[in-house]
């Protein structure tokens, strides 16, 4: 798995194997609320959890996190999209309208233009 080349300005990822929650959330300017609410959404965000339910990750993960991280916040894709990205499907319009539902939706806001 090969880092996004668009994350340089995160800082490089220690020789470690496992991280806590908030030195990845440090690792990936993400909050640590979000990185669990990405493991709900992303199946292959499977950090290992061991006493007290604490979540270590590892190297692959934090790697994972910053892909997604790109994904939504530098690239535009929204969850769904970014998941289906993220299990090797055809890339999404990122929830583009395709042109059929586009130029239905031009009629509809030029008959209200013209009721104005």
């Amino acid at each position: 798995m090969l880092e996004p080349s668009n994350n340089d300005e995160l800082p490089p990822i220690p020789p470690k194997r496992y991280f806590t929650i908030g030195e990845v959330g440090e690792l990936c300017l993400v909050k640590p609320h979000v990185l669990r609410y990405w493991e709900q959404e992303f199946p292959q965000l499977k950090p290992v959890k061991r006493r007290g339910n604490r979540r270590y990750y590892q190297r692959q993960d934090v790697i994972l996190i910053r892909q997604i991280k790109s994904l939504l916040y530098e690239q535009g894709f929204t969850i769904g999209g970014a998941r289906q990205r993220m299990n090797g499907g055809e890339e999404p319009a990122k929830t583009a309208i395709d042109g059929k539902v586009c130029s239905e939706m031009i009629k509809d806001l030029e008959e209200v233009i013209a009721l104005l």
